[in-house]
């Protein structure tokens, strides 16, 4: 077929891609020998990024496949970078493989940072280990055993032994079940389920977020939530985090993530795209077994604390993630991000700034902020390829900059001058205890289930930001709160 006759029967099923992208597919493959087939492959590419964004965000991993297959065919290379940096680093082995597939048979050559666990190669191209190529993009939190032997000779703070930290002693798979108190391994298999439906151990509902879309969540079941809160307190909560990590952590909160930003010239807000669902059940194995845990240990409490979800067709998905609704996941994910979080620390002192991350929300600060956009996009460039090399993906298009002219907001509390809670939002609620006042208490409620802990847990938080003046809105409503029940009485 020539180019013409190639283009002819393209252009309709292009027009309504949706419908036909299988058969533009099969198009571009049977034709990918053609000498003009760089044409063809740059008229398609102007049509597909909705598609492929669908299927790159695919819960099927078979999908992802087909999204991988799609980018070699139908993008151009600097398309190709943008899909193929996420699919490079897919839980699933399949996806993995079909996306280095696709990079090699690009010759991508994007540039990335170098990575570090190979040697710098002395003619550098797109299928060389290491040096400013792709294999970037690969790394993962642990380097393989080719890295391993490069370090052995080099001297490295050891880390706490297990019974430094005061963590259970565990050899066996048995020991895990004496341990959390699993009479047996049918038992075991029970929690081990894939699934959200009748008889798993996980149950799924949505709730709505802020931008309008609704988020997934996947709580545990009375009986795994027992075991993953054990895991919780007699393991995780032993291992040591980093101190630029205050999300889910003890002695830290919203605040205390806020309070060294105070102040500052420029803030810098990024945000992790997936933050959950990237850790998959190896990352969690490669942690436990980098703290010495034998191979068994770690693939049970692996298993526990990852969930497996089934599609509408019957297919289970592998390898598991961790489920947005464990009380394990964020313990979880901010061991998993202690190198994330040293290197992130390393480059803001470098250039003279803070930085602190709650949970998936990413913080930097300069005191003297900085004075030409190329620099602020050079040190957004760094930050997203740490994120890439650490196995996470930046989710670009929530990024904020944010200067003293505008209001800078982290995790909800304002620091341009000092530490406070957003004006408007005092406002609704010094609204709120008029009302309460001269209408009553119930009128207020409107559908809110617990009403009264509701105004008592907004005072506390307004006490934990602004001491004094939370402290007389604690009042306040205590005294509204103490009048309501007599007069109800």
């Amino acid at each position: 077929m020539s180019l013409s006759s190639l283009l002819l029967e393209l252009i309709p099923l292009c027009e309504s891609l949706d419908d036909n992208w299988e058969k533009v597919l099969a198009l571009l493959d049977a034709h990918k020998d053609l000498a003009e087939y760089e044409v063809a492959r740059f008229y398609v590419s102007r049509f597909t990024s909705r598609q492929l964004a669908q299927l790159v965000q695919s819960p099927d991993p078979r999908q992802r496949v087909q999204a991988a297959h799609f980018v070699r065919l139908s993008c151009t290379q600097r398309q190709a970078g943008r899909y193929l940096r996420v699919l490079c680093k897919d839980p699933s082995g399949l996806v993995k493989s079909a996306a280095h597939r696709s990079m090699r048979a690009l010759r991508l050559d994007d540039v990335a940072l170098p990575d570090g666990r190979f040697r710098t190669p002395q003619k550098p191209h797109s299928q060389a280990l290491g040096g400013w190529n792709p294999t970037g993009w690969s790394s993962g939190l642990f380097g393989n055993m080719y890295f391993v032997r490069q370090q052995k000779g080099k001297q490295r703070k050891p880390k706490p032994t297990l019974s430094d930290l005061g963590v259970p002693k565990l050899e066996t798979r048995k020991d895990v079940l004496q341990w959390l108190h699993i009479s047996s391994l049918r038992d075991l298999r029970k929690l081990l389920r894939a699934g959200s439906g009748p008889g798993s151990p996980y149950v799924s509902f949505a709730i709505p977020k802020s931008s309008g879309e609704t988020r997934t969540i996947t709580a545990p079941r009375m009986t795994l939530r027992k075991v993953q809160r054990q895991i919780l307190d007699e393991l995780l909560s032993k291992l040591p985090t980093h101190t630029a990590a205050h999300g889910f952590v003890k002695k830290r909160s919203v605040l205390t993530n806020a309070k060294p930003h105070q102040g500052a010239k420029l803030v810098v807000k990024l945000d992790i795209k997936d933050f959950f669902p990237t850790i998959s059940f190896y990352r969690v194995r490669g942690l436990l077994r980098g703290y010495g845990f034998p191979s068994e240990v770690c693939d049970t409490l692996a298993g526990l604390m990852t969930h497996r979800s089934v599609l509408s067709d019957g297919y289970v998905v592998w390898p598991g993630v961790l489920p947005q609704g464990a009380p394990t996941s964020p313990a979880l994910a901010n061991l998993i991000c202690m190198r994330l979080d040293a290197r992130l620390t390393g480059l803001a002192k470098k250039v003279g700034a803070r930085y602190t991350r709650y949970a998936d929300d990413m913080t930097f600060s300069f005191a003297d902020g900085m004075d030409n956009h190329s620099d602020v996009g050079r040190f957004l460039w760094w930050v997203n390829q740490i994120c890439q090399q650490e196995g996470f993906a930046e989710h670009v298009t929530k990024r904020k900059v944010l200067r003293p002219s505008s209001q800078q907001r982290i995790t909800g509390v304002v620091v341009n001058s000092g530490l406070s809670v957003p004006r408007e939002l005092r406002r609704t609620f010094r609204a709120i205890l008029h009302n309460c006042r001269v209408h009553g208490v119930a009128s207020q409620a409107r559908g809110r289930r617990n009403f009264r802990a509701y105004l008592l847990g907004y005072a506390s938080y307004l006490r934990m930001i602004q001491p004094a003046l939370g402290k007389r809105a604690l009042e306040e409503v205590r005294a509204l709160l103490s009048s309501d029940e007599s007069s109800s009485s």
